[in-house]
């Protein structure tokens, strides 16, 4: 199941990530670190819990179920007893029947939009919610612990607590509770990707941790090394999280629509982040046509909303406000039509669940019905004789922008004047506003899933009866005249909605791994020589050495012929220890105080050199060990108010030139100082 080479799930090649990026933190020096927040209790036998319970299962089976049909069909190509292959045959079949059947078990589970929709009493259209991709557990112990013994050469067992933490802190985010708190605990564990990264990522080598996730409509495992996997997999869990959380909203309140609109269209920027940041996904629904699907999903479902807030909002019932209430309508069921040609794309068709395509069908006609069932009502309840002139011509200006085309007959000046031709032009929009329900309703009940649904039963029913009576008041005995066609109403909205990208920067985290140093020094892609110890004794001229920056303090020069040059100190030591006490994250000042301190004896230094660095950490750690800020808490923001940056969290095969940052002295790694305003401080 491991993932080509050549084909893994990644960032986009062109978005890296900047110095801004980082996620939010607040660490001090020995602070300590570790989530406060927690993931629901798995065993909670709630109807959500139940559900995803059943949907890992089916999951599971379905992973078996396929490494079946692998090793069947392996068999078969490599036989050639004729018997054996008829016994293969017959078993490939069987194990195609269980997987089409478990495959139909959890499209039916998608579909269950029941679970996550109010228990308000409220009658509303039910909303389409995503459910989260289910994965397995993950042990990083060993892989992080090699890592810490090659790599930064210090004793693993000592970081145990860090990487319990991480581990746990996985776990809770596989089971977030369906509320904010839910959506803070997969921000904080996606951000605490960023330092994974950083940490024990390598550019050219992965960790050997294989992160296993499951499709989340289709149930079809998938395994990749590469963090940008895990990264995108929790991105796409963020946006279906939203999605619960709007469709659970009760809209018979203008807060709850207020709430369902923000929910749905944040759901819509992370399936959008998702897709112009990531490349090659490994499962379908992480696939830019199945994306760019679920945006337009959730963009129709924040119409819809606006169109709900306006009704409820919309207390008088004047001629304009009713055409305003036609036109949101006719603009409700055209995102809903474009969500459905969507759907209908070659690779969407088989892959998104009957019950979804069946609803988008629903919404889409129900809603065209709405908008002629309202510009009806428009027309015959409605008269311009009490009103004044200046209502009048406003009206009226409403009323010529009302169609797509100009429809035959009388100018509709004359119609909007004229009562009976008011009447007959209502009764038309009565008659397509019945004949889209009836469409609604056959569409419906074809599908087996939305007859269990009672609530769209009722909406379906009573919108439809409520068509059926206006159109039987308007109904004369006398009434010969065959009915005219009414024109399509012109869509039209005061409200359009927003692709909210995700806000990574609300949610702080603490790096875990904080211990081992700032990242603008000790991260995986940093090569230095192993820890030495330099013993000092203060001469006639001091110890002999220039010191700059913080976290970690560097060695900025030496005095030739000096204690410090005598002694093998170099320029470009990094100081991480002085007399035995952790200087890692240890300020300029800090450093300074420790070396004057020092007795008769001297004072031992603990160095590390740089050999190689890739070319954008080195200019990070050009900015952050030398900027004026100082940084020695170790944390950055993260980059953008509000995520409007394209660029990714976490740097993916970027590589870019950085002149004048670095300079190769023998073959020692050095920084260049000549722009460097700060003071040099000799000792």
């Amino acid at each position: 199941m491991e993932e080509p080479a050549t084909r893994q799930f990644e960032m986009s090649l062109s978005d890296g990530a900047s110095d801004d990026e980082m996620p939010l933190t607040l660490p001090t020096e020995g602070s300590q670190s570790g989530s406060i927040r927690k993931g629901c209790d798995p065993l909670a036998q709630t109807q959500r819990s139940k559900l995803q319970h059943r949907r890992s299962r089916i999951n599971q089976q379905i992973n078996k179920e396929m490494r079946m049909r692998a090793g069947a069909e392996n068999l078969f190509r490599a036989t050639t007893n004729n018997k054996v292959k008829e016994t293969v045959a017959l078993e490939l079949s069987f194990v195609n029947s269980n997987l089409q059947l478990l495959k139909e078990e959890l499209e039916e589970l998608n579909s269950n939009m029941e679970v996550y929709q109010t228990d308000s009493e409220a009658i509303n259209v039910p909303m389409i919610p995503l459910g989260l991709k289910e994965t397995k557990e993950v042990d990083f112990t060993l892989s992080i612990q090699d890592f810490i013994c090659e790599h930064y050469a210090e004793d693993s067992s000592l970081y145990d607590q860090e990487i319990k933490e991480l581990m746990e802190l996985r776990q809770a985010m596989r089971t977030p509770s369906r509320n904010q708190a839910g959506l803070e605990l997969l921000m904080e564990y996606y951000n605490q990707l960023f330092y994974l990264d950083q940490r024990f990522f390598p550019l050219h080598r992965n960790l050997g941790v294989h992160f296993h996730w499951y499709d989340s409509l289709t149930g079809v495992p998938s395994v990749q090394r590469t963090l940008a996997f895990e990264k995108g997999s929790v991105l796409f869990n963020i946006g279906a999280l939203y999605t619960q959380i709007g469709a659970r909203q009760d809209r018979s309140a203008t807060a709850g629509i207020d709430t369902a609109v923000d929910a749905f269209q944040r759901a819509a920027g992370a399936f959008n982040y998702l897709k112009e940041n990531f490349s090659n996904a490994p499962s379908l629904d992480m696939s830019i046509p199945s994306l760019c699907m679920l945006v337009r999903l959730m963009v129709a479902q924040v119409q819809e909303c606006v169109f709900e807030r306006v009704t409820l909002t919309t207390r008088d019932t004047h001629f304009t406000s009713q055409l305003r209430l036609a036109q949101e309508a006719a603009r409700v069921s055209d995102v809903y039509s474009l969500v459905q040609q969507t759907m209908t794309q070659p690779l969407m068709k088989d892959y998104v669940p009957f019950s979804w395509a069946s609803m988008v069908q629903v919404k889409s006609e129900y809603f065209r019905a709405l908008s002629h069932y309202y510009a009806a009502v428009a027309l015959c309840d409605h008269t311009l004789s009490a009103e004044e002139e200046e209502g009048e011509e406003e009206a009226e200006k409403s009323f010529l922008q009302l169609y797509t085309t100009v429809p035959a007959g009388p100018p509709l000046s004359q119609v909007l004047r004229d009562p009976e031709h008011r009447r007959k032009l209502g009764k038309a929009h009565l008659r397509r506003a019945v004949i889209r329900h009836e469409e609604a309703m056959r569409v419906h009940s074809l599908c087996k899933i939305l007859r269990k649904m009672d609530i769209l039963q009722d909406v379906l029913s009573l919108t439809h009866k409520r068509s059926l009576d206006k159109y039987s008041e308007l109904d004369r005995e006398d009434d010969f005249d065959e009915t005219a066609e009414a024109p399509e109403i012109q869509s039209q909205t005061h409200q359009k909605p927003d692709i909210t990208p995700p806000n990574f920067s609300t949610v702080q985290v603490t790096d875990i791994f904080q211990r081992l140093g700032p990242l603008s020094v000790f991260c995986a892609r940093a090569r230095w020589g192993p820890v030495h110890v330099i013993c000092l004794q203060r001469g006639e001229g001091g110890l002999g050495l220039t010191l700059r920056g913080d976290s970690p303090v560097l060695v900025a020069g030496v005095v030739p012929g000096g204690c410090a040059a005598e002694s093998g100190l170099r320029e470009g030591d990094y100081i991480v220890a002085v007399d035995g006490q952790d200087c890692k994250w240890a300020k300029h000042s800090e450093v300074v105080q420790l070396l004057k301190s020092c007795t008769d004896r001297g004072v031992e230094l603990s160095v590390v050199t740089l050999h190689s660095h890739d070319t954008q950490v080195e200019r990070r750690a050009f900015l952050l060990s030398h900027s004026n800020d100082k940084e020695n808490s170790g944390h950055r923001l993260v980059g953008g108010a509000k995520g409007h940056s394209s660029a990714s969290l976490l740097n993916w095969n970027r590589k870019k030139k950085t002149e004048g940052v670095a300079k190769r002295l023998g073959s020692n790694f050095s920084l260049s100082f000549g722009t460097i305003r700060e003071p040099e401080a000799m000792y």
